[in-house]
């Protein structure tokens, strides 16, 4: 039976270094264990960083922040990837809340 493919799986087009290790991917499928409360938490940090927005949802800094709860990186981790793998990243946690 061929392996099923991990949609929450972010592959790095080259790799990223970040405090010191060398990162080639991501793995978001946490995000399917996170509660109404983590979410609660998120739109309060969303608007601590001075972030506002309508549907937070469709935001890069929100994606950034449900990203580093659901992997246990801390929101820097995000915020410092280069430009198309963070919104690599923000469609993946788009879906997720979309779905």
């Amino acid at each position: 039976m061929p392996e099923k493919e991990n949609k929450f799986l972010v592959t790095f087009k080259k790799p990223y270094l970040f405090e010191g290790t060398e990162y080639n991917e991501v793995d978001l499928s946490k995000l399917d264990d996170l509660s109404t409360g983590d979410l609660i938490k998120a739109d309060g940090q969303f608007s601590q960083i001075g972030q506002f927005s309508v549907m937070n949802e469709l935001t890069t800094g929100y994606a950034c922040i449900l990203s580093a709860k659901a992997t246990g990186k801390p929101t820097e981790f995000f915020d410092g990837l280069p430009a198309r793998e963070g919104l690599k990243v923000k469609n993946i946690v788009m879906g997720f809340l979309n779905e």
